[in-house]
């Protein structure tokens, strides 16, 4: 038996990014977590412990940093490009890199009279927009942004029924219930000519697709979540031709009708027991039927 070395990757997780930009006494937050992985010619750090081959961890966290402030962040894509092509760049021994951002959003505290203080926030309730970017020696980027969680609830408009039933089945089925979730999401890039350059308008991308899937959540009289999961994909490639591919993971969060009889009193789906596990999981993509292949993009 021969024992060889297999897929392999390195670097540095969550180096979390706060960059203020000063616009005189007016500023802007960007708050972002980034993580970097980088491959290549790694054979002999492996075997043999020779680290001449590799960009230190830390040095990848001092290049998150770095970049911040000589290029700024606006996007949360563009900045995971411009690290992702680096690394592939500046390192022969590096073949390929990934990159991944979270960004957390914050709003601006108001204050007395309607107005907004203008270096004051509160952290958002909103969800954690979120990328993956790849890019290799050869030149291929893949781009996939994306979202979690994002807690959406509708109170009616929402059956389930005709499912199997064993020995086991104690739920029943209803025409009315309500059905809740909280989204990830992820969704694949169609790779342009300019290879993601200043064609691809990242931001008014994230807002369309978001809306998209929000609108469709909304719109869809339910009969399980895989229809909504599908309709919610479905929506989104049909409105947006920048993306290829969805994938989504969503959580069913039961909320479950209080028997209130005890107490004297009906319950016309009023209230509810909100339980928060166990809990079912729906996931599943959506693609075109031209969708390029995926290669390294979900990995």
């Amino acid at each position: 038996m021969t024992v060889v070395l297999g897929p392999n990757r390195y670097g540095k997780a969550e180096t979390r990014v706060v960059r203020v930009v000063r616009d005189g006494a007016t500023h802007h937050l960007k708050d972002i977590n980034v993580s970097s992985a980088l491959s290549g010619d790694m054979q002999e750090v492996h075997l043999t412990g020779d680290n001449a081959a590799v960009l230190p961890t830390d040095t990848q966290k001092n290049t998150a940093y770095a970049f911040a402030r000589k290029h700024g962040i606006d996007q949360i894509e563009d900045f995971a490009l411009l690290l992702a092509r680096h690394y592939v760049a500046s390192q022969p021994s590096i073949h390929h890199a990934r990159v991944e951002i979270e960004e957390y959003f914050w709003d601006r505290i108001p204050v007395s009279g309607g107005r907004e203080e203008r270096h004051s926030f509160v952290r958002s309730g909103r969800e954690v927009r979120t990328c993956v970017v790849h890019h290799d020696r050869d030149g291929r980027t893949t781009v996939v942004s994306g979202l979690k969680d994002l807690v959406v609830l509708n109170s009616t408009g929402s059956e389930f029924h005709g499912y199997i039933r064993d020995e086991y089945t104690t739920l029943q089925p209803t025409t009315d219930r309500v059905l809740a979730t909280a989204v990830s999401a992820q969704w694949r890039h169609v790779p342009d000519d300019s290879a993601f350059g200043e064609s691809h308008d990242f931001g008014e991308s994230y807002d369309e697709v978001r809306r998209c899937l929000l609108e469709a959540f909304a719109g869809t009289h339910s009969l399980s979540l895989q229809q909504t999961l599908y309709a919610m994909g479905e929506r989104a490639l049909k409105t947006r031709p920048e993306i290829c591919e969805v994938r989504m993971a969503m959580p069913n969060k039961h909320h479950f009708l209080v028997d209130l009889e005890p107490f004297g009193m009906d319950n016309p789906n009023e209230v509810f027991y909100a339980a928060d596990r166990p809990y079912g999981l729906i996931e599943g993509a959506v693609r075109t039927d031209d969708a390029p292949d995926a290669a390294f993009a979900w990995e």
